[in-house]
């Protein structure tokens, strides 16, 4: 019986074919996190004849699939009984047994395939408290326990160190003491938490597509179906111009979901004349609506800022809508972006207050951060906090002052602001230049001095890159997904700090970049000089496929 490790050897030669910074486009979203046997098939009633042994799939073939495992992402690995051949099918669960439709064949290594029914429920099913949680794509795993949604993500993690990091498995071993991959550690709030929701006006109701199964056992698709009525919610999953008409959400705060539910009330009265922006026509006026939640840091109350995206400015068609939030006792902020171009962006090229104050407030580690409209921050307040410690713990600081702290890809600054009261000094780069002014208000306000916020591209760094600081003793690194590029991998290994914390918000290429750190480059004549220490997998988003890592490298 196949195991995850014979799975991934399965996937080598397509591994082989691909570029060497690029191969994780196609290939580390494949890694899957199997269980270590896969479950045998239940002898049922299969209303699909058995494929013939070593078959290949064809597309627009339809399967009867059984799910073994998640990939990274939150696909299910799927086989077809007694073949090896893997589908990565969205929406399928471990154990479940399904019926899907062969969407794509990639390069003959693997196939994606598409989820039509269910005809056996997966193991530790839960019932969705969402009714559209299967549609929306925002927390799809809502229906599998969330013990289960960690042990996955925990195996996920796991089979990428081992097969695109090239780490010893017996190392990867949670329950030794001595082992790199640390238990996951789960998140206390499963629903409620986010902070910030963003939600786009619609043209047309739209609603997931259907299947039925003919009298001559062929599943044919039904069309999708559109209703007249316009639409606020969110985006239907490979869809920008498609929105699923949404009127709670429980992964927002409570407060946020009375404005929603009032906004909801309101826009659709006709004598209002309000109007949905048309992606397609670019015509309307409403675009985006953007809910954050944060708190006053003297009562600890709940703040509500509520921003509306609008494709010019005419405050009059929002007066309505002002009046009615307003009532809420939770909002102390609604904000007007306006963007007048056609793209799908929610960042306006010119902001409004129309009520309140322009900013918000929260708390992250004994620090104070104002927070606008368009300000980054981690979209879960309660378990960031968390996740701030062990990076604090990570860091190994001494804490008499003496280190000098490099932070890339800081952001807003919060991470190195919440260890520059320890360090001599702490340097942060970050390419977004909102970003970086929203840093210095921020060390302003909290009173550090030893800050330095720099806004640069580190994808474009040149050999003059660290010239303007002193050798760092530890580095942060919390690249976005893609990973670090090349010319960083490379001058970090050149520029030898000893220790480096490595904080990752896409586990496959983490692994690739904890590769190339420790074992090194081949092709580019590079030498690792690094050995990872500690992986501790932090659950920041429950029912949904990301999973945030705290990586430790020491200099060997």
């Amino acid at each position: 019986m196949a195991t995850a490790a014979a799975a991934a050897a399965a996937f080598s030669p397509l591994r082989r074919r691909l570029p060497l910074h690029h191969r994780g486009r196609r290939l580390l979203a494949v890694a899957a996190a199997l269980s270590p046997e896969p479950p045998a098939p239940t002898p049922t009633t299969s209303p699909l004849p058995p494929p013939r042994k070593g078959y290949f799939p064809k597309r627009n073939e339809v399967l009867e699939l059984t799910c073994e495992g998640l990939a990274f992402k939150g696909k299910g690995v799927c086989r077809v009984d007694g073949s090896t051949f893997v589908l990565l099918c969205d929406g399928a669960l471990p154990g479940e047994r399904l019926l899907a439709r062969v969407r794509r064949i990639r390069r003959g290594a693997f196939a994606e395939a598409a989820k039509l029914r269910t005809l056996e429920p997966h193991r530790d099913a839960v019932d969705a408290p969402c009714p559209l949680a299967a549609d929306c794509g925002g927390c799809k795993a809502q229906s599998l326990a969330y013990a289960a949604q960690i042990r996955h993500k925990h195996l996920q993690v796991r089979e990428l160190l081992v097969n695109f990091g090239k780490f010893d498995p017996r190392k990867m071993e949670s329950s030794e003491p001595d082992a790199i991959l640390k238990p996951i550690v789960p998140c206390d709030e499963i629903f409620r938490y986010r902070n910030k929701m963003e939600f786009s006006f619609g043209t047309k109701r739209w609603m997931q597509r259907e299947w039925k199964e003919e009298k001559d056992d062929e599943v044919v698709k039904e069309e999708k179906v559109e209703g007249d009525g316009y639409s606020l919610g969110l985006h239907a999953p490979g869809f920008f111009d498609k929105v699923l008409h949404v009127e709670k959400c429980l992964l927002q705060s409570e407060p946020a979901d009375k404005v929603l539910a009032i906004v909801q009330e309101t826009w659709l009265d006709p004598a209002l004349g309000l109007t949905p922006y048309d992606v397609h026509k670019h015509v309307g006026f409403l675009k985006h609506l953007m809910i954050r939640t944060g708190r006053n840091i003297t009562t600890g109350a709940p703040e509500v800022m509520v921003n509306f995206v609008t494709s010019c400015y005419k405050p009059e068609l929002l007066e309505p809508l002002v009046n009615n939030i307003t009532k809420i006792p939770e909002v102390v902020s609604i904000m007007n972006n306006v963007n007048t171009s056609v793209g799908n962006t929610s960042v306006g090229e010119e902001e409004y207050t129309l009520y309140g104050k322009p900013t918000i407030t929260e708390m992250l580690r004994g620090l104070t951060f104002q927070i606008s409209a368009n300000s980054f921050f981690q979209t879960n307040t309660k378990q960031a906090d968390v996740l701030y410690k062990l990076i604090g713990e990570s860091a190994g600081l001494k804490g008499d002052g003496s280190e000098i702290i490099l932070d890339l890809f800081c952001g807003t600054g919060t991470i190195g602001l919440t260890l520059a009261r320890r360090a001599k000094h702490v340097y942060g780069y970050e390419v977004v230049p909102e970003a970086i002014a929203d840093a210095k208000k921020n060390a302003k306000l909290n009173g550090i001095s030893n800050a330095t916020f720099v806004q640069g591209d580190l994808n474009k760094i040149n050999e003059t890159f660290g010239k303007e600081f002193p050798k760092p003793d530890i580095i942060i690194s919390d690249p976005n997904r893609p990973g670090m590029h090349m010319k960083l991998i490379k001058w970090l290994l050149e520029v030898k700090a000893p220790r480096i914390v490595y904080v990752s918000c896409n586990p496959a290429t983490c692994a690739r970049d904890l590769d190339y750190l420790c074992h090194g480059v081949e092709e580019k004549d590079l030498k690792g000089c690094y050995e990872l220490k500690t992986v501790i997998p932090v659950d920041m988003f429950p029912h949904t496929p990301h999973i945030e890592c705290i990586c430790v490298l020491e200099l060997c």
